[in-house]
């Protein structure tokens, strides 16, 4: 419950990936009535806590900067709801390392990073697909309250774009 609460709503495959217990899916059986259940477009079944958040699929959804391994990207089986699977190389490394992550409409579309080389600290965004002039003012201003947070005395420098196209 505690995991649909936080990451949900999602499969059984997803709570097993997370956790690393295997037969979950008599757990959700058990549970039963006191789970919401859904269906992806797949046709997958997908649970949830009864009062979890689940905004109008028209809501609109921010431009975030999410941080190297985020629980969400490490959370789900599945992750193409949230990541195009070409991208994911890019994202989880060969050596282990999980950057940070530029989601837009609620998909990952790029990652950052800051650039500590010169006097002022730059962020640095990789964009695998264009990315509006308002979500890129989005994401510097989150890029500036971010390093603000990590360091108030420290001057911000630019936002810069770059693009990957894998």
């Amino acid at each position: 419950m505690r995991y649909l609460g936080a990451y949900g709503p999602a499969t059984v495959k997803d709570a097993q990936s997370w956790s690393g217990l295997t037969r979950l899916g008599e757990v959700f059986d058990r549970l039963g009535s006191e789970l919401v259940r859904f269906s992806d477009e797949d046709g997958a079944e997908l649970f949830d806590v009864p009062h979890g958040p689940r905004p109008d699929p028209e809501t609109p959804v921010p431009a975030r900067l999410v941080a190297q391994w985020d629980g969400v990207l490490l959370s789900h089986a599945d992750r193409r709801r949230i990541l195009v699977d070409d991208y994911r190389k890019r994202i989880f490394t060969k050596n282990g390392i999980l950057h940070g992550t530029v989601w837009v409409a609620g998909m990952v579309r790029g990652i950052w990073r800051f650039d500590r080389s010169g006097d002022v600290p730059d962020l640095v965004i990789t964009e695998f697909e264009d990315v509006s002039d308002d979500d890129r003012h989005a994401l510097s201003d989150e890029g500036a309250r971010l390093l603000g947070f990590a360091d108030p005395d420290l001057p911000v420098g630019i936002a810069r774009f770059e693009r990957d196209n894998l």
